[in-house]
């Protein structure tokens, strides 16, 4: 399987490109418009600013690509960030309009249990565990996350890496 993971200059790129090269995928960062077109699989990872990101997808001419594979039924894979942005708006950074691969809008969680996810030193004992939680997008006209924190002791990662 051919899978091109879109470069917008920021995410997670290293982290899914090994992912899917330890599924004996055929990966690569796709930079151009061509090589997200005839890939098996787009995938646009996470991790970033919503803003930023649709600049960069814009500037590539990623944006339409994407567009184009999702109308005519093609496999395409949001991470993350890359779900918040296939969808219509984010209210991140201000508001920014997505691709609109995805009826709906990234919502602020504004009241109830707002996720965490990181590291965090916890009291008594100053310990360090890293927190994360499931995530799920509503139906309709928004996206929020569901949470579900589970708390995994371990070491931190190295400074740098």
């Amino acid at each position: 399987m051919k899978v091109a993971v879109c470069d917008y200059g920021a995410g997670n790129v290293r982290s899914v490109l090994a992912a899917f090269a330890r599924l004996d995928a055929d990966v690569s960062i796709a930079e151009s418009p061509d090589a997200v077109a005839t890939a098996d699989l787009a995938v646009l990872p996470g991790v970033g600013s919503a803003a930023s990101a649709m600049a960069a997808l814009r500037e590539r001419g990623l944006d339409d690509v994407l567009r184009e594979r999702v109308a005519r039924g093609r496999p395409t894979l949001g991470i993350c960030l890359g779900l918040q942005l296939a969808l219509e708006r984010s209210d991140e950074d201000g508001g920014v309009e997505g691709l609109g691969l995805l009826p709906g809008r990234a919502v602020r969680l504004r009241e109830g249990r707002v996720p965490r996810i990181g590291w965090a030193r916890v009291e008594p004992g100053g310990e360090t565990y890293y927190f994360a939680q499931e995530s799920s997008q509503r139906r309709g006209t928004t996206a929020s996350s569901a949470s579900s924190s589970t708390p995994r002791r371990a070491a931190p990662p190295a400074r740098g890496s």
